[in-house]
């Protein structure tokens, strides 16, 4: 099975968005994430219809970010992309007759709820601020461990 990587994907792009100094092109942000520009551009008609992004057509164009970093949360890149599913388990047979079917898929069903809401609920706490401060720890301490080797 796949897993869909679309938040991910635009996570990733929009923090590199956040620090560029200008426009990022579907080409070169398909090469950041080692997709191509046709799959970057459906995806990130999402984003720029949730007004996170926008675009620029022409020489020098490409898409900018529409929002400060601290405003923008994983919840909304999530519904931008569409909301995918976030869990592939699922019920064997959702309208059983059997009774023991009947209990597991109650069970299932309230254990994936409670799971599914605490996940949103995360994902509006973390914003791409976050995401950045997060890499810029990470690069600094990249470059202690260069400078002590």
């Amino acid at each position: 099975m796949k897993l869909d990587s679309r938040l991910s994907r635009m996570l990733h792009i929009l923090v590199h968005m956040a620090r560029a100094d200008g426009p990022i092109t579907s080409q070169a942000a398909a090469e950041m994430l080692g997709s191509n520009a046709v799959v970057v551009r459906r995806t990130m008609a999402g984003l720029r219809d949730a007004g996170l992004v926008q675009s620029v057509k022409g020489h020098g164009g490409g898409w900018t970010i529409t929002a400060e970093p601290d405003q923008v949360t994983m919840l909304q890149v999530y519904r931008a992309v569409g909301e995918p599913r976030i869990f592939s388990i699922g019920l064997a047979d959702p309208n059983s007759a059997c009774l023991v079917e009947q209990a597991v898929n109650a069970s299932m069903r309230s254990a994936l709820k409670e799971a599914e809401e605490a996940l949103v609920t995360r994902l509006g706490e973390v914003t791409l601020a976050d995401i950045a401060r997060d890499f810029e720890r990470r690069f600094a301490l990249l470059g202690e461990q260069a400078r002590t080797a």
